[in-house]
């Protein structure tokens, strides 16, 4: 029968005894939180990556195809999907960096906060077991289809909204000669048809974009009053 100590008399559990330590803990959860917060701040980054390489493609696609009257249209629809391909990307590293932002937020909402105004309770009593299982077992905070919702939201429906006025432009404006829908025909697909697919991407965007649901992350500002924090008298 083990007694929790090794047969040189060290405890087997040193996280549990260190938990006991209220010195020592706090030491420690400030180590903790500078680790997580750095984890946050290099995935913060790597979104900031995805979206310059979305807009440098954009730029890039948007001076090829306005520059001749010969260059072809479609090229912007391919920008569309291409776009709303490093949306994709970025929503599956949003996933990722939200992961460390929870944490984040989890110190600052229940420890900080709980220390500048012990007045107040922590906003959850079982903070630590919450983390201490998370590092146990780490999981997604959010779905999928609210990192899309949050990444068209915040910046994506912005940029394709762009390439498609852009392509309405393009079909319309430089082609003189044809009206829609036949301006809009790509090979041997009917100008109608390419407008109801067009039509139905951007609406399905719109309908992600702004689907009534409860958000499940962490400590978001939405729909909140701006405070009067700073004393302006």
């Amino acid at each position: 029968m083990t007694d929790g100590t090794d047969p040189e008399g060290a405890t087997a559990d040193p996280g549990r005894e260190m938990g006991q330590d209220t010195s020592e803990l706090s030491t420690v959860f400030g180590d903790v939180y500078r680790g997580e917060l750095d984890r946050e701040t290099t995935w913060r980054s790597r979104l900031d990556q995805t979206t310059t390489w979305s807009v440098t493609i954009m730029a890039a696609i948007l001076t090829w195809t306005f520059s001749s009257p010969d260059n072809p249209h479609y090229i912007i629809l391919v920008g569309v999907l291409a776009v709303g391909l490093f949306c994709w990307i970025e929503a599956r590293r949003y996933r990722d960096y939200d992961v460390y932002r929870a944490r984040v937020r989890l110190f600052q909402q229940d420890l900080f906060a709980s220390a500048l105004d012990p007045s107040l309770d922590a906003e959850r009593s079982e903070w630590r077991t919450e983390l201490g299982e998370d590092y146990r077992h780490p999981t997604y905070k959010i779905t999928m289809f609210e990192a899309v919702s949050n990444r068209l939201r915040r910046i994506y429906f912005a940029l394709l909204l762009v390439l498609g006025l852009a392509w309405l432009f393009r079909v319309t404006a430089f082609v003189p000669d044809a009206a829609l829908p036949d301006a809009a025909a790509v090979g041997t697909v009917p100008g109608a048809v390419v407008l109801v697919i067009v039509g139905a991407f951007y609406a399905a965007l719109f309908a992600v974009m702004l689907w009534p649901h409860e958000r499940e992350a962490e400590g978001e500002f939405r729909d909140v009053e701006a405070g009067e924090w700073k004393d302006t008298e």
